[in-house]
């Protein structure tokens, strides 16, 4: 049970920062100021059903992705810490995670819960990455239900957080907001750093496993 629990923990807490659904807030809120308050909840429901099936399938085919195209585990990790490292540049420096284009394509658009809300903004290359990470180390049945159940845990935060955005809106503001996005950019950042340290390490150790005996 301590192993089960261990390993939902982690997962979620490696998800939540990279996910950020306070960050999706103001984007969310923006894309549906128009519409009712019935069909915000419709669609932030089924953006956390999307993000959940998105990570879900990439955990469960990240092995067989990796062994297909015949990556390792370290390769993958600093891939992935470049695509958070780019995503926490963004929160930092507060540039619009969609571009103008994207944005004049999805504000005619009725369904927003897959895109852009799903993909790229709540499970993007870097989360993506981060399941793909987690099962490409996980070994035993117990590490797989763990990680599916952080998944779950994220995916309830999520829809907690867009249904409940437009109270954190009113409290915190833009510039309050702005502010959070990029503390929580910092953040990670630095797991970014130690993603690739990692990728880096694991490297090394397949290709000059004497300097590591």
């Amino acid at each position: 049970m301590q192993q089960l629990l261990a390993e939902v923990t982690a997962t979620f807490l490696a998800l939540l920062p990279i996910a950020n659904p306070v960050g999706a807030v103001p984007l969310f809120y923006s894309l549906t100021a128009l519409d009712s308050k019935a069909y915000r909840q419709a669609q932030a429901r089924k953006t956390s059903l999307n993000v959940i099936c998105v990570l879900i399938i990439f955990f469960l085919a990240g092995r067989l992705i990796l062994e297909f195209f015949d990556l390792s585990l370290g390769v993958l990790r600093i891939a992935g810490g470049l695509l958070i490292a780019h995503t926490a540049w963004e929160m930092v420096t507060v540039r619009p995670r969609l571009t103008p284009p994207e944005r004049e394509e999805v504000a005619e658009k009725e369904d927003i819960s897959f895109t852009p809300m799903a993909v790229p903004m709540l499970s993007g290359p870097g989360a993506i990455g981060v399941v793909m990470g987690l099962s490409a180390r996980s070994s035993h049945l117990l590490d797989h239900l763990g990680a599916l159940i952080g998944i779950l845990l994220l995916g309830g935060m999520i829809y907690f957080c867009l249904s409940v955005g437009d109270r954190v809106m009113a409290r915190l503001g833009k510039s309050g907001v702005g502010a959070f996005n990029r503390v929580l950019g910092f953040f990670i950042l630095a797991i970014a750093v130690q993603f690739i340290a990692e990728g880096t390490i694991a490297l090394l150790k397949d290709s000059l496993p004497e300097l590591f005996n």
